[in-house]
C-alpha cells in the first residue's frame, strides 16, 4: 500500500532528515508487500495519521524490502513493526497486527 498524502515514504536515503533530525513524534510503520499482517494494520496506521497529524504526529512508512539498512539498524525483524520516535530518538515500537487501540494508546502516552 502507497502512502497517502498524510503518511511519508520513509527509505534509508532520507530517514536521517526526514526522523532523526526531526523534531515531536514520529510514527514508523516497517510493513512489506508481501505480508499479510501489514495489511491488517495499515489502515489504523493511515486513519491514525490523518486522526493526529493537527496534534504533531508525523507518520511514515517504509518498506523493509527495499530499505534494509534502516531495518537492520533498528533490528526490525518481524513486521508489522511500529517504531515511535520523539525528538529523534526511539521511544517505543509495537510489533505485530495488534488493534488500533494498542497504536493509539502508544501515541498519546508520547505526545
Amino acid at each position: 500500500m502507497a502512502p497517502s498524502e498524510t503518511v511519508l515514504e520513509i527509505t534509508d536515503d532520507n530517514f536521517v532528515d526526514e526522523i532523526e533530525e526531526g523534531e515531536g513524534l514520529h510514527m514508523i510503520d516497517f510493513w512489506a508487500a508481501w505480508c499479510g499482517p501489514c495489511k491488517i494494520v495499515a489502515p489504523h496506521v493511515a486513519a491514525l495519521a490523518a486522526d493526529y497529524e493537527d496534534k504533531g504526529l508525523r507518520v511514515g512508512k517504509l518498506d523493509i524490502d527495499s530499505n534494509p539498512g534502516t531495518t537492520t539498524r533498528f533490528s526490525v525483524t518481524s513486521i508489522p513493526s511500529i517504531l515511535f520516535f520523539k525528538d529523534g530518538e526511539l521511544v517505543d515500537k509495537v510489533i505485530g497486527a495488534v488493534p488500533r487501540q494498542h497504536i493509539e494508546d502508544k501515541i498519546l502516552e508520547h505526545l
